[in-house]
């Protein structure tokens, strides 16, 4: 929504603790609120970029991203940002943070003859590095509330036909106006009649008794882009549960869940491989295929390369989900010690040892604790 800086919106530093933050957001709701400011787009506008501003600046991981990448850090690419079209959107997301509901029509989105809005779903989907590292399409089956058919969710029997509900008038709502030291609140209750539809059915659905859905699955292909990490989640509009007497239907929230690899481990967008070698090959070098996520390449080995070593392979690591390029893969370099030795084995090592650079050469840190007390002094 906004180009602004979001510390420059919320009036707050860079460094600003996570109560400072809130406080600041909190003065600016109050001050912006619509139920204060009727009419009044401006003060609608401001109340909305502060919501924006604090959504962000409010959770760690956005807020990392933001100070980074900026707002591109925070917009797009399956990431969980969110984009305010109306005011209903931000109380839904922050009425707890006042400690008190606000009212007004914005606290539940209502029209007369609208039923029950559907309830939003989350599916965790589990991917492997491979399918994070290129990007992959799913099928997914959804269990959920769908809209009855035979009575095209308005839970009524076809040609029995409605009669206004006497209790709200056919609002589909009550609405309780109270005054507190902030001004005048408008709490609005669903009306529990009528359930919200404002209309009271002759005859129930005998298919769905009334509730104009039934329990159904749906089938949903969902494109992954490259570079997803656990936690990350893409929005499937319209496939969550159907809503009540022809409410709207929520969302479904795909939740991106890695799985652990048996060769890779992930740190952001690089991987790390394990990767031992004979003594000979550490000794006098080589090369050797070493698997990667896109398939297997050849790893030229220095000769004379030491156990701890890291060697790195290009873009070899997963993709950056905001920007173009990739991470790298890091190869963990060790030896292999044999534990068991036949008589010439035995004998070759020990003609081995007698030369001169079988042994390390004087002032050479072989010592753990020399290592150690190296770094720390």
């Amino acid at each position: 929504m906004t180009n602004r800086d979001y510390y420059e919106v919320l009036g707050v530093g860079k460094q600003a603790a996570a109560e400072e933050i809130k406080s600041a957001y909190r003065k600016l709701a109050m001050q912006y609120h619509p139920d204060r400011n009727p009419d009044n787009h401006e003060a609608e506008n401001k109340f909305k970029e502060a919501a924006e501003a604090y959504e962000v600046l409010s959770d760690t991981d956005k807020r990392a991203r933001y100070d980074r990448f900026g707002h591109q850090g925070v917009k797009g690419g399956g990431q969980d940002y969110h984009d305010f079209n109306n005011v209903n959107d931000i109380f839904s997301m922050f009425s707890d943070i006042f400690g008190f509901g606000f009212g007004g029509q914005q606290q539940q989105q209502r029209r007369r003859g609208a039923g029950e809005p559907g309830a939003d779903l989350k599916v965790r989907m589990q991917l492997t590095l491979e399918e994070v590292a290129t990007g992959v399409e799913k099928t997914i089956k959804i269990k959920h509330w769908t809209t009855c058919e035979p009575c095209t969710g308005t839970g009524a029997n076809p040609g029995s036909g409605t009669t206004t509900c006497s209790t709200c008038n056919g609002q589909g709502e009550i609405r309780q106006v109270s005054r507190s030291m902030f001004g005048q609140f408008i709490n609005v209750a669903v009306c529990t009649t009528c359930g919200g539809s404002g209309e009271i059915i002759k005859e129930k659905c005998t298919a769905c008794e009334g509730e104009g859905r039934v329990q159904g699955e749906t089938t949903v292909k969902v494109t992954i882009p490259a570079g997803v990490r656990t936690g990350n989640y893409l929005t499937v509009s319209g496939k969550g549960h159907a809503g009540r007497r022809g409410g709207s239907t929520g969302d479904a929230y795909v939740e991106i869940e890695e799985k652990d690899h048996d060769l890779f481990a992930r740190d952001e967008d690089n991987v790390y491989f394990d990767l031992t070698v004979d003594i000979a090959t550490a000794a006098l070098g080589g090369e050797l295929e070493v698997p990667t996520l896109y398939g297997t390449t050849v790893l030229n080995i220095e000769s004379g390369t030491q156990p701890g070593t890291l060697l790195r392979m290009k873009d070899k690591g997963i993709p950056h989900l905001q920007s173009r390029g990739k991470g790298d893969q890091f190869v963990r370099f060790s030896v292999f010690i044999p534990k068991a030795l036949n008589s010439k084995e035995k004998q070759t090592l020990k003609d081995l040892a007698k030369g001169e650079h079988f042994h390390p050469k004087k002032g050479h840190k072989n010592s753990f604790f020399e290592k150690m007390k190296e770094a720390f002094s």
